[in-house]
This record gives structure tokens, C-alpha cells and sequence, in this order.
């Protein structure tokens, strides 16, 4: 029986169970099935959603779920079927990467998106990990590199790209602008991004690049002189979806592993991209 849906909050994790369900390979399995099967991987997605929109540890969250069955209820399950936060804590590790980025791509493709795109990078702040651990992996570095690909009219993350080195802004840009080259019209990015292959390969894709140049001499001057100011400054929207990131999921990812901050990171772009369809759907 379809449950009718007033808070934000529950309007929030259906739209999260949706897009989990969708995200999973084939027909989505029961939430949970007695014995080795547990519970489904759309389940342990959601859960993560919610504990991503909420700000909450496993723990905690867990707690609160027991006090919601009509939250339980909508991830198909009771409140003493509720996993353990250990279970949901070790799925993040276990669910693969390719899962993750279809629940971002999914929650991107709630928005109807204009012209023009963005993309800058930033540094997310991690938390230390163990010195075992570090010394293990040679795991010294103190934020995770996250380059964005936003949608300017929306603010809805695209894609995202995460690494522990620091490679040059232009040798990621490609890389993430090629998985989402259906998606691009106009882009835009500042000077970190002055690779004039980068705007011969964009154009070469029907893409226009209004990418600010390296002002070395007279020439990146004059060509900074013909870009379009207005089209140009729709980049600090990308901005404004760091901060808002930072300022409403923490500052902070918190897991252990390179691979799962990786992961949180895409989940956390993921919850804002659902929380703007939600708000652009009440205004």
C-alpha cells in the first residue's frame, strides 16, 4: 500500500529509494530476505542518503530510524528489521563505485538543465585516518581533490571527479568532461583550466568553451577582453554549490579508505541534487 507523504523528509527518502532502486542492476530485490541475502543494496543506498541529508553518524541515525517507522516503512521495511550500523557502515565499502555514480547521475537527471556548465575543483577536507593505515598506503594527504561539473541554471552536480594526488586542473577536466559530453553546451571555467587543447576538443564537440586565459603576455589579455562577461561569471555558481555542500553536509568525509571518501563524496552530491528538485518542486 502506497503511503501518502507530507514532511520533506519523507518526501526526501522516497525520492531516494527511487532512484536507488534504478540504480541497481535489474528488477530491485526485497529490502530484506532472511539469511545470507540480507538486505538489498538499495536499501544500504538509501540509508546512506538519509544519513548524508541528516548530518547523522551510524549510530545515532539508526536510533532515530527506530523512533520512524513510517520512515522504516518506506525503505519496505519494520523498525526491528532495521540493520545494524555496522551493516550499513561495511555496505558503503562493499557497493561499487559504478552504483554510486548512477545514483548521482540519476539525481542530476531530476533537473531540467540550461545552457550553460561549469566546472572547478576544490579540496574537501578529510579526517586522519590510522597511522597503520597511512603508512600502509603512504596516505599523507590532508584534503581529497573533488573537481565538479554543475549545471549553471540549476546548480545540480553533473559529475564529480576525486583524487588523492594533486594532477593540474587540465589534466582532469577531459577526463570528467568526456563522460558527459551529452550534457554540455557552454562551458565555462577559469584560468586553471588555460589548455588550448582543452577548447579545441570541446569545440571539435559542438561545446563552447569560455575558459579565462593565462594573461602571460598580450595575447591571453586581448583574448580575455573578447570573452563574455556575463556568460564567464555564471562560474561562481559553482562556488556557491561548494559552500552550500560544505555548509549543510560537513566539512569533513569521514571514512577511512581513499575509496570510500570517494564514495561519500559522490553520495553527498547526490542528496544535494535531490534536496533542489525537492525545493524547486514546493516553489
Amino acid at each position: 500500500m502506497s503511503l501518502v507523504v507530507h514532511t520533506k523528509l519523507g518526501r526526501f527518502t522516497r525520492r531516494i529509494v527511487s532512484l536507488a532502486q534504478k540504480a541497481v542492476v535489474g528488477a530491485p530485490e526485497p529490502a530484506f530476505q532472511p539469511g545470507e541475502t540480507g538486505f538489498a543494496d538499495w536499501v544500504i543506498v538509501s540509508i546512506h542518503g538519509l544519513k548524508t541529508y541528516l548530518d547523522l553518524p551510524y549510530r545515532r541515525l539508526l536510533d532515530v530510524l527506530h523512533e520512524m517507522p513510517r520512515i522504516a516503512r518506506i525503505l519496505g521495511l519494520e523498525v526491528p528489521q532495521l540493520p545494524d550500523f555496522t551493516t550499513v557502515c561495511a555496505g558503503m565499502q562493499e557497493l561499487k563505485m559504478p552504483l554510486w555514480r548512477d545514483v548521482l547521475r540519476l539525481s542530476a537527471e531530476l533537473h531540467d538543465t540550461g545552457e550553460i556548465q561549469a566546472i572547478d575543483a576544490t579540496g574537501m577536507d578529510r579526517i586522519a585516518a590510522s597511522q597503520h593505515y597511512a603508512k600502509r598506503t603512504n596516505y599523507t594527504f590532508k584534503a581529497v581533490k573533488t573537481t565538479a561539473l554543475i549545471d549553471c541554471k540549476t546548480g545540480a552536480i553533473l559529475d564529480i571527479h576525486c583524487s588523492m594526488k594533486q594532477p593540474h586542473d587540465s589534466q582532469i577536466a577531459w577526463q570528467l568532461l568526456t563522460r558527459n559530453l551529452d550534457k554540455l553546451t557552454v562551458l565555462t571555467a577559469d584560468k586553471g583550466y588555460d589548455w588550448e587543447l582543452l577548447r579545441r576538443k570541446l569545440r571539435s564537440e559542438g561545446v563552447k568553451p569560455v575558459i579565462k586565459h593565462r594573461e602571460f603576455g598580450w595575447h591571453g589579455v586581448a583574448n580575455n577582453v573578447l570573452l563574455d562577461d556575463t556568460t564567464y561569471h555564471q562560474r561562481s555558481n559553482i562556488e556557491a554549490t561548494f559552500f552550500a555542500l560544505r555548509r549543510k553536509y560537513g566539512e569533513i568525509v569521514r571514512a577511512r579508505t581513499w575509496f570510500g571518501q570517494f564514495r561519500e563524496l559522490v553520495l553527498k552530491c547526490a542528496v544535494r541534487n535531490v534536496e533542489l528538485a525537492l525545493s524547486a518542486s514546493n516553489a
